[in-house]
């Protein structure tokens, strides 16, 4: 008997019905504690979505609103195409589900570090990201009392202490699909009929998991997605920090890129474009979480241009980045941006900038700037936006878009 299969014996043989869904379907009950987050060796054999273990979440991610709250770790796949197990959250929405079962909005959490206790689904009340989670869940539960059922992913590397693909679109966007499959398997309420929102960083893996959905996750239909102040222009971060004679705060978010594609392709050499001090403390961004590398220790003051080679080698990067650039994007579906103009993380005019891209390749857009709001305090404004714009797409209603007269956020 493998370990999986001695969970379920355990949980069926002293009433564990925890991992019971309501429709009596068995799930493994995963166990207590961070232990949870680690995962058997080897992964049990599935199908991409297949659940390891489950058990109920009264984390801060929990939606208070919700009927019952679920902490998962489902199989996906990583840049390479191995499995890899990742965990994120389900929320069920109170009450009996319509015909065709509950609609599904999939939630893509933006930056919030690279080390695996970063994970919303494993932050706490004190956390160091306590909150960015808490706006998270003040805005999901919004969604969940209207009647969504609400899937969380927290990215592979972040819960399960694997490598994390930061900002990389397509290995993002196959664990928020896989996040769904999973949610399906646990209670087979949920639909099949869904809406991608997202953050910042999570707000380009929602447009990647909009643009890659049909094909990669065909079983389900998507509606649309809402992107709230989508991370994009990476060359131009890049630019940026490299000529900069001060301390930036996007210097972490930039190395966080160039850290993860360096990590899935050989011809990108961190010594050939940072200095061997940068190199030196790249192993601080783990000790960490976002907070930290903004505020504390030799990130927090370090002269950007000062971590950079004279003449990096920037070509096998800039060629990965441009891959992941979701202007890039073909998506299908009607989409909806959202930009505050006070945004210091990710840049106003980058978000214009996208949203004429992707009007520029037919996607069926609308754009909305939020005069003053910051990077974060978009999704307290927009959540009427997103959730009307969700709804209105479920409703099977028409889309407007004013790609013909598109907002800048730079405007007086």
């Amino acid at each position: 008997m493998n370990m999986r299969e001695l969970v379920v014996a355990l949980a069926l043989s002293v009433g564990g019905l925890a991992g019971l869904s309501a429709a009596g379907l068995a799930a493994p009950v995963g166990p207590d504690g961070d232990a949870f987050y680690v995962p058997p060796a080897p992964l049990p054999a599935g199908a991409k979505g297949s659940v390891v273990w489950t058990r109920p979440f009264a984390g801060t991610m929990a939606l208070p609103s919700a009927a019952r709250n679920l902490l998962v770790l489902y199989l996906s796949e990583d840049p390479s195409g191995k499995p890899v197990a990742v965990s994120g959250t389900v929320a069920v929405p109170k009450g009996e589900p319509p015909a065709g079962g509950w609609p599904v909005i999939t939630w893509t959490h933006g930056t919030i570090g690279l080390a695996a206790i970063c994970a919303p689904s494993r932050d706490t009340a004190t956390g160091p990201e306590h909150a960015y989670v808490a706006d998270i869940q003040r805005l999901l539960d919004k969604a969940v009392a209207a009647g969504y059922a609400v899937v969380a992913t927290d990215y592979q590397g972040l819960g399960v202490d694997v490598f994390q693909p930061f900002f990389q679109g397509v290995p993002n966007a196959k664990n928020v699909l896989d996040m769904i499959r999973a949610a399906r398997q646990i209670e087979p309420r949920i639909g099949t009929t869904y809406a991608v929102m997202g953050h910042s960083q999570g707000g380009q893996a929602d447009l990647f998991t909009a643009a890659i959905g049909p094909t990669y996750a065909p079983e389900f239909r998507l509606v649309g997605n809402v992107a709230m102040a989508p991370g994009s222009n990476i060359k131009g971060r890049l630019d940026a920090v490299i000529d900069s004679a001060k301390a930036e705060l996007a210097v972490p978010y930039v190395l966080y890129v160039l850290t993860s594609y360096a990590h899935v392709d050989a011809r990108i050499d961190l010594s050939r474009i940072l200095t061997q001090e940068a190199r030196a403390h790249l192993p601080d961004l783990y000790k960490g979480c976002m907070t930290a590398a903004l505020t504390q220790g030799y990130w927090s003051t370090a002269i950007a241009r000062d971590q950079f080679q004279s003449k990096p080698d920037l070509a096998a990067f800039l060629e990965m980045g441009a891959r992941n650039e979701p202007g890039a994007l073909a998506i299908s579906v009607p989409t909806l941006i959202l930009q505050g103009t006070g945004d210091q993380t990710v840049r106003p005019p980058d978000t214009d900038m996208l949203a004429r891209d992707l009007c520029a390749k037919d996607t069926p857009l609308t754009y909305k700037v939020f005069p003053g709001q910051s990077h974060d305090g978009v999704m307290d404004a927009g959540a009427a936006d997103a959730l009307g714009f969700i709804a209105d797409r479920f409703a099977g209603r028409p889309a407007a878009s004013n790609c013909g007269a598109l907002p800048s956020s730079t405007e007086k």
